[in-house]
């Protein structure tokens, strides 16, 4: 064991309870459980504002999201946070008119509202009107027969490419699957797993004898209702109603904090003033002198980081083979939000947003967001103004904004969104732009990830008091990464009720 904190003299030293390594959602819900319990909570995020991929951006007097604008109303746990924060009165639902999809392959990309009886853009009835529109009569005809074609030759599906192509074809593939792979995961459906991004639907499939019969049973058990909900003010709401919780039991949220190095300490049997401690987390301080440092000394440790960060810490803790293993490219997104005044926007011309087909002739961002379309509280608060978002980076590929300046990418952006909205923009209706990246995302959902994710979490399995969460290994969505940290933080207030209970 290194200790490479000792050679740090002037650093700043604390002693807590618990150190949360990252203060994104997962690390503040962590956090927040602990604290809640009357542990000591020292939470270290690395950027000056917390909540990670849920956050803030202000434009034109106007308080938006610059990352998730919504939650997965699946397991009810984000709704039950945003209650015991106090935000149930905020909870809302979104415009019902629905998504568009762009397509294209000649000069003029076409343009149709988006099947809305599907599962990840696999549609139920493959000869339905909403679906010929996007595929032609000859993309149906093929993806109809897989109703006539025996579903043993298929057997369990593992990847979602692969299924769609062999069962319905290359067009409800390209046209259908794909937009929505791209826009929910940022990445190819020929890498997604089946059953992580459609769970139940092999077993459907058995059960129906074909692909489009089993996501019609995915469908008839759906629960009425819509699938996502946001907050009134902004999904940036949670986390700043995080962070007042957190400050109500007194826990440290320290930003600006780049944490190098997690290491097991032995508690100092000779120091009768301190906490026992287990866990060294020590940090560097962006903001300040370049040698200035910070040393948090725990007896548990919760690692909330993203993905390339976490395997980093988790070196020399976790077994080499478990971070040897081979882990995917994490998906480069940057997105980019516009303030326009614009009244041909009124009428919500494409609902509520569009997904692009790859390859879609003259659209570089792969979705639009018509934010102020999708939220009413957003369009009462733009008072006539529009706010669209629009998505740019697609998995294993460059990113399409990397090098532009600023001028350059909402030049970029107009013409994505005057494209794909169907309405004449240019500079002229531009009030404000903004542009956030997340460069970072590691999405569960690709094939053998949960299997590199839990022999990680198995080769840790043995370290007293440290736990590991985040959407890396708790999935895309608030909806699977509160539940997760959750967990997480109940692992350690076992621990620590354990402990108290044998003092």
């Amino acid at each position: 064991m290194t200790d490479a904190a000792d050679a740090l003299a002037g650093a700043e030293h604390r002693t807590t309870d618990v150190v949360v390594v990252g203060g994104g959602v997962a690390g503040l819900v962590a956090a927040l459980e602990c604290a809640r319990l009357g542990l000591g909570v020292t939470v270290l995020e690395r950027a000056e504002r917390p909540g990670g991929c849920v956050g803030r951006i202000d434009l034109d007097g106007l308080a938006l999201d610059s990352g998730a604008e919504s939650f997965a109303t699946r397991n009810g746990s984000v709704a039950a946070l945003a209650e015991r924060l106090g935000l149930a009165d905020h909870v809302e639902k979104p415009n019902p008119s629905g998504a568009w999809l762009v397509w294209g392959e000649g000069d003029t990309p076409k343009a149709a509202p988006l099947p809305r009886t599907g599962v990840l853009g696999i549609p139920a009835n493959p000869l339905g009107d909403d679906v010929r529109a996007i595929i032609g009569w000859g993309g149906a005809w093929r993806a109809w027969l897989d109703r006539i074609r025996p579903i043993l030759k298929i057997g369990r599906a593992e990847r979602l490419g692969p299924l769609v192509r062999e069962r319905m074809g290359q067009a409800v593939l390209d046209r259908l699957v794909t937009p929505i792979s791209a826009g929910v995961y940022s990445t190819d459906p020929n890498d997604l797993d089946v059953d992580v991004v459609a769970p139940g639907l092999n077993e459907a499939m058995t059960r129906a004898g074909s692909l489009s019969g089993g996501v019609a049973q995915l469908v008839g058990e759906r629960r009425a209702g819509t699938a996502v909900l946001g907050l009134r003010g902004g999904m940036h709401t949670l986390v700043d109603a995080l962070l007042a919780e957190l400050s109500r039991f007194g826990a440290d949220v320290r930003t600006g904090v780049r944490v190098t190095v997690l290491e097991r300490r032995d508690p100092n049997p000779s120091d009768v003033q301190a906490v026992p401690s287990s866990w060294r987390a020590v940090g560097d301080l962006a903001a300040a002198d370049e040698d200035a440092a910070i040393v948090v000394d725990a007896r548990f440790a919760i690692v909330a980081t993203p993905a390339h960060v976490s395997r980093e810490l988790l070196a020399g803790i976790a077994t080499e083979a478990a971070l040897a293993e081979e882990w995917p490219d994490a998906a480069s997104v940057e997105l980019v939000t516009l303030v326009l005044d614009a009244p041909a926007l009124d009428a919500a011309p494409r609902g509520t947003g569009v997904l692009v087909a790859a390859g879609t002739p003259g659209v570089t961002a792969k979705a639009l967001t018509h934010s102020s379309a999708k939220w009413p509280w957003l369009a009462d608060a733009a008072g006539g103004r529009h706010v669209v978002r629009l998505s740019y980076g697609r998995a294993g590929s460059a990113g399409p904004l990397t090098g532009l300046d600023d001028d350059a990418v909402t030049g970029l952006a107009v013409r994505d969104a005057s494209a794909l909205l169907g309405v004449p923009l240019d500079a002229t209706h531009v009030r404000a732009s903004g542009r956030s990246a997340w460069r970072d995302a590691l999405s569960q959902a690709a094939v053998g990830q949960r299997d590199r994710v839990r022999a990680l979490e198995a080769s840790i399995d043995d370290e007293p008091g440290l736990a590991i969460t985040g959407s890396w290994v708790a999935g895309t969505g608030l909806a699977s990464v509160v539940p997760h940290a959750i967990e997480a933080a109940g692992r350690i207030r076992h621990l620590a009720l354990h402990i108290a209970d044998d003092a």
